[in-house]
């Protein structure tokens, strides 16, 4: 068999695509190879010892990346707390809670499960998963349906039939409760990476109790019993526990043992469209 020949290309210079031709102008009769500097870079080279062809790279050849120690005090970076953003406060501020934590927490709501439902979408938002054991699945089922965009992010169970979630640091979990006043006992404790989150429609005989061992309360609008009792276990100050039976639909006070914080949760156009508009009641 014939030894097959090839037609010789046309060398139409550098195009991106070929080398230039050998003996350009300019180059004293041979081209500079790819490997070697240029003239211009010859002459714009800091001063001091070069490094030999094939022993790494060169490194930056100017210099308006650096900084100089006087300068370094003009650099900032804002850096605020982690978690979920539940809203606004008072001073028109992101309120950003921390639900999933290194360490167990264990959350009160006392409210509507429209608000627990926010709270669980926006906890899908950051990367965790929600488990949500309850006592009325079909009021969940759009809503884990919808969340996570086709993934399995939120997963709906009955009363006493959640099985162990596996949290760890890179798939923490949300565990929601929502089975009325009366809860019964939880199948899963609070552990690293695992939170437990009870949502309460009001309060009921063994409230205080949840209320005092909780490490997180949210509340929403209350009656003025409902509030007293609040402002006694969660040693509110009774100026702010007169404003609770005055909140809005969308207004909460969020506190635990170290403060209170009032928030309103802003929902979004994709949240209004799935849960409808804020409500205390469902």
């Amino acid at each position: 068999m014939a030894s097959p020949t090839y037609q010789p290309r046309v060398n139409a210079g550098s195009d991106g695509w070929r080398n230039p031709p050998i003996g350009g102008q300019g180059t004293g009769g041979g081209r500079r190879l790819s490997h070697q500097p240029r003239a211009d870079e010859q002459q714009a080279a800091p001063a001091g010892p070069r490094p030999k062809p094939g022993f790494g790279l060169r490194g930056p050849r100017r210099s308006p990346h650096v900084l100089t120690p006087e300068s370094l005090g003009a650099l900032t970076l804002p850096v605020g707390d982690d978690g979920v953003i539940i809203g606004i406060d008072p001073q028109n501020q992101p309120a950003v809670l921390s639900l999933l934590r290194s360490a167990p927490l264990e959350i009160v709501l006392v409210g509507s499960v429209w608000m627990a439902q926010v709270l669980a979408l926006r906890t899908v938002a950051t990367g965790a998963r929600v488990a949500v054991e309850t006592a009325r699945p079909p009021a969940w089922a759009q809503m884990a349906q919808a969340a996570g965009g086709g993934q399995q992010c939120v997963s709906v169970h009955e009363v006493r039939q959640i099985a162990p979630q596996g949290p760890s640091v890179s798939s923490p979990v949300l565990v929601v409760r929502d089975m009325g006043a009366r809860p019964p006992r939880n199948q899963l404790a609070p552990s690293p990476w695992q939170s437990m989150l009870t949502v309460l429609p009001f309060l009921g005989p063994r409230s205080p109790q949840m209320l005092g061992r909780a490490d997180l309360v949210g509340l929403q609008r209350l009656s003025p019993e409902e509030a007293e009792v609040v402002t006694r276990v969660m040693r509110l100050p009774e100026q702010v526990g007169a404003v609770l039976p005055t909140l809005s639909d969308n207004a909460m006070l969020w506190c635990s043992r170290d403060g209170h914080q009032f928030v309103m949760t802003q929902p979004t156009d994709a949240e209004t469209g799935l849960l409808g508009g804020p409500r205390r009641m469902d």
